[in-house]
């Protein structure tokens, strides 16, 4: 079974102050590593697929990218591993638009356990509008951009999250 076969992709309905509940699924036999876990790579492939189920919400389809030769590109990613996830757990993604702009989107993608509610780790993302004939940063269309935008409406007054802006670093008591 795929993780698309195990999935119920939610509908596109942005509301204020609620983060949008873009994808499910379950921990697969080929994500766990020899510690017993979902191995850090499969963390990124599942934030990476409840992108797509996004992009999915919004029409933003395969097949909307192939008409008007436009993609995305990520520019810059952090992920916080927070809880460890294991074979057949249930997983549930929600993201939060935290900024955007006509060319670029900045949100954080929340994976929780879909049973228990715990949070099992964030990915914060900025990703570019890409025009893929000429590879380079380009407006988003009209029809995309209102469904950022109205998301971005619902999120842009809520509490920062504080897995947001995070920087890696060994912290050291002094």
């Amino acid at each position: 079974m795929t993780c698309v076969d195990a999935c119920r992709r939610p509908v596109f309905d942005p509301r204020k102050g609620e983060r949008l509940l873009v994808h499910q699924s379950v921990v697969l036999p080929e994500w766990i590593d020899y510690n017993g876990h979902v191995n850090v790579a499969f963390y990124v492939l599942a934030f990476d697929q409840a992108l797509d189920a996004f992009f999915d919400m919004i029409e933003f389809t395969p097949e909307y990218r192939k008409k008007y030769n436009v993609s995305t590109f990520a520019l810059e990613t952090h992920v916080c591993y927070l809880q460890e996830v294991h074979l057949g757990g249930p997983l549930r993604f929600e993201v939060q638009l935290l900024d955007l702009d006509a060319k670029r989107f900045h949100y954080l993608n929340y994976m929780f356990h879909n049973e228990t509610g715990v949070l099992c780790a964030t990915a914060e993302w900025i990703s570019a509008h890409i025009d893929m004939s000429t590879r380079r940063m380009t407006p988003f269309r009209p029809d995309i951009m209102g469904r950022f935008e109205a998301l971005w409406t619902a999120h842009k007054d809520m509490p920062r999250p504080v897995h947001a802006g995070r920087t890696i670093g060994i912290r050291r008591k002094i």
